[in-house]
């Protein structure tokens, strides 16, 4: 096959360009068609710009019309134009397909590889036809062949490959319906190059001598068309764009060629530079000749301008209005609604008895008068019509009406009362009230001081007025407020889900029990909402987070973090083992240590705490807490025991040694903030890794406290101290540094026998701890 066979498929479609471009430069533009100009060729209409006989047409846009039968139209050597499309600028053309002959020649290895054609381009920025890039597609139906379509540089642009199976038999038999490489491919046809060039390749040469079909198709219309494993024709349709002239649009978006007096010019998307006409809104048809854009009358197309009540045509465009007696949008399916005068009888002069009725009204006069009703003063009353009995029944109705009226607003405030006082019963319930009542039911005392009223709530915050929160976190958020002249801490749960509600009423069940001065005092709680709400004393000084991680190299001294570790120590170790019945945590972390004007430490927010019975190690519970301090056989496993807390304290230690954010630390080697503290510490640099605030400040205890911090992270349980003898430890540690000076040479390890006996934790009985929380102010 010649390199001109090859190329055939684009030339058919792009000669238009040559053709027209010499025609352009040949013929002047007629000012108006002429009246004898042929206006039909079969089924296609002929509309200027186009045209058969000379005069009739534009330079470039001359078109032929066949003796066929029936007659075809011809448009510069293309077998024929079915459709010209004004308004979008097309041209639909049918486009013979070519048949492509693809030889092979079998390698070394049995496979077949074909030559590559290098074919002739198609200049085809000429003239006012150009192939549409966005509308058309190139379809190749054939066996183990790919298609490149490339630019004059020989860069691919395009590329698509059609395979088939070893055993089919017939080509058009295994092509996919959708043409998506199975017997056949399709691949876009770019817009903005002058020169396209087709180039095939072959391989999988188990079948020789097989042709490849190549089309040119309107992706439009494909899908009307058989499937593509049917497809035989010799002809597509396909589409080209054109513009009326080369040049571009004027300022005023006006143009010698729109010639009608509603019509306006557009530039072409599709050309570098050139221009169409359209008519302008609320008109059609043919801009290109003198008064070609007429008005379009909407009311005749509803199914276009939809219009549900009475349509009338106007200039330019239409008015939709409802009918008389009607009002709304009627553009909408029932948009229209009826007027009922009768709710405004003065503006419709109806001064008797009032009936709507739909569209229209009927006004009658009263019973016992006669006249006009449409008239002030129309109806008279009728003399002796009313009887006594009448009064009667006007009086008494009056007065029922009188009494209804004076009563109705104590029933609705009655009924309003009720509902709110049913609501807060329910809510009291669902807050799981009975049990609040039964952990306080021994002391009445308490119960009336722990249980606070919403309205006391509203008033302390204001409303809860965004201006007084100061915080949250994974349970809820917290208001500053002040409740009998003290300056409390109001929670309120984020989410209204019954987990929530549960986390917020185990923090009540857990606090009310607990009374330790390194531990959040809980003041007293508020069932009678949707969302529960805990009131706490106010701690000002933020979080342990806050100050530790601030900017600058300056945080909090080391003698301050010390201190705070072993304050957070004794808490943990009394909830473990002090209370009647242990309670782990479960959620230890900088951000849940308050600390307060004296930076003493309070461990807060036990939403996700649990009870553990005092016969059992540990529970199985759903994960909560907040990775980088979480437990990692916690995690895995789902056992929750006294250790989980004793890794997370870990952690903490290690957060206040390095000022290290544990939950988004990474080494230079991905490892996180336990696994890089350990290998230092194994490794003996443990100053890499140090706050260097605290190697300055150092007392000579950084190395046994390191000690502790890895000793708490160990990976298996079992290794881990408890938080009582992480208590005793740090007890130790923090007698080390406030041993008095001697005057002969003290022994260091030396610890004073009243300080080893006192106790360590405040411990009291349940019954003491519930009485104790009851005192402090709300």
């Amino acid at each position: 096959m010649s390199m001109f066979s090859a190329a055939f498929l684009l030339l058919l479609l792009l000669q238009a360009a040559a053709a027209a471009a010499a025609a352009l430069a040949a013929a002047p533009a007629p000012a108006q068609p002429g009246s004898n100009c042929t206006t039909r060729c079969g089924n296609t209409s002929i509309p200027y710009p186009f045209g058969v006989e000379p005069g009739c047409y534009l330079p470039g846009f001359d078109v032929t019309c066949s003796d066929d039968v029936p007659p075809r139209l011809h448009l510069h050597g293309i077998r024929y134009v079915f459709d010209i499309n004004l308004p979008n600028g097309t041209v639909g053309v049918y486009v013979q397909s070519v048949d492509v002959s693809i030889p092979g020649s079998p390698t070394q290895c049995g496979d077949y590889l074909t030559d590559n054609w290098d074919v002739v381009g198609v200049d085809i920025d000429r003239g006012p036809f150009s192939l549409s890039a966005t509308r058309n597609k190139l379809v190749v139906i054939g066996c183990d062949v790919q298609v490149l379509l490339m630019g004059l540089d020989e860069d691919i642009i395009s590329t698509c490959a059609a395979f088939c199976s070893p055993v089919a038999k017939n080509l058009y038999m295994v092509a996919s319906p959708d043409c998506s490489g199975i017997g056949c491919c399709q691949a876009p046809i770019p817009a903005g190059l002058n020169v396209y060039l087709l180039q095939f390749r072959r391989f999988n040469g188990s079948w020789s001598g097989h042709q490849a079909t190549v089309y040119v198709v309107d992706a439009d219309r494909l899908s009307s068309y058989a499937p593509m494993d049917t497809l035989q024709a010799t002809a597509l349709p396909a589409v080209l764009e054109w513009v009326i002239s080369k040049s571009p649009c004027q300022s005023n978006s006006t143009s010698p060629e729109c010639r009608s007096s509603h019509s306006f010019c557009q530039n072409s998307t599709t050309f570098d530079v050139g221009h169409r006409c359209h008519c302008s809104q609320g008109y059609d048809g043919n801009p290109y000749i003198l008064d070609g854009c007429t008005d379009i009358n909407e009311c005749e197309f509803p199914e276009i301008y939809p219009c549900f009540g009475d349509c009338k045509n106007t200039v330019g465009g239409y008015l939709c209005q409802c009918p008389l007696g009607f009002e709304g949008n009627a553009s909408l399916p029932k948009g229209c609604r009826d007027v009922d005068e009768c709710v405004d009888p003065e503006a419709h002069s109806c001064y008797g008895i009032c009936k709507n009725l739909p569209g229209s009204f009927q006004c009658q006069c009263r019973q016992g008068t006669y006249g006009d009703p449409t008239t002030k003063g129309g109806c008279i009353t009728i003399k002796n019509s009313i009887s006594g009995s009448k009064i009667a029944l006007v009086v008494s109705g009056c007065f029922i009406l009188l009494l209804v009226a004076l009563a109705a607003p104590f029933i609705t405030r009655k009924i309003q009362l009720q509902r709110v006082k049913r609501l807060k019963e329910k809510f009291f319930k669902q807050n799981h009230g009975l049990l609040l009542e039964q952990l306080v039911s021994q002391n009445t005392d308490i119960g009336e001081r722990m249980i606070i009223s919403l309205r006391e709530i509203e008033k302390a915050t204001g409303n809860f007025d965004k201006t007084r929160e100061v915080g949250g976190g994974g349970h809820g958020v917290v208001y500053k407020g002040i409740l009998n002249l003290h300056v409390v801490a109001i929670k309120k749960s984020k989410i209204v889900v019954q987990r929530e509600i549960d986390d917020f009423i185990n923090e009540v069940a857990i606090l009310s029990q607990v009374n330790h001065r390194n531990v959040v005092k809980l003041l007293g709680c508020c069932l009678e909402t949707e969302v529960p709400l805990l009131v706490y004393e106010f701690i000002s000084n933020g979080t342990l987070y806050d100050h530790l991680h601030v900017e600058g190299p300056i945080s909090l001294s080391w003698d301050d973090r010390l201190r705070i570790v072993l304050e957070v120590a004794r808490a943990l170790s009394y909830l473990h083992s002090a209370t009647s019945m242990p309670i782990y945590h479960r959620d230890i972390k900088s951000s849940n240590v308050l600390l307060d004007d004296s930076l003493t430490a309070k461990v807060s927010d036990f939403g996700a705490s649990r009870y553990i019975p005092i016969d059992q190690t540990g529970v199985n519970t759903a994960i909560q807490g907040t990775f980088g301090y979480l437990d990692p056989v916690y995690y895995y496993t789902g056992r929750l025991t006294d250790k989980s807390d004793v890794f997370s304290f870990g952690v903490l230690v290690m957060e206040l040694l390095t000022r290290k954010k544990p939950f988004i630390y990474r080494s230079d080697d991905g490892d996180s903030l336990v696994s890089h503290f350990d290998s230092q510490f194994g490794e003996g640099k443990l100053g890499d890794i140090i706050d260097p605030q605290v190697m300055r400040e150092d007392n000579g205890l950084i190395q046994e406290v390191a000690a502790l911090a890895v000793m708490c992270t160990k990976l298996k349980g079992e290794d881990r101290p408890t938080m009582r003898e992480v208590e005793l430890i740090l007890e130790n540690l923090h007698v080390k540094t406030h041993a008095p000076i001697c005057g002969t040479p003290c022994n260091r390890d030396y610890i004073p026998a009243q300080v080893v006996t006192q106790e360590v934790s405040r411990q009291y009985t349940i019954e003491k701890e519930i009485m104790l929380s009851a005192t402090y102010p709300r």
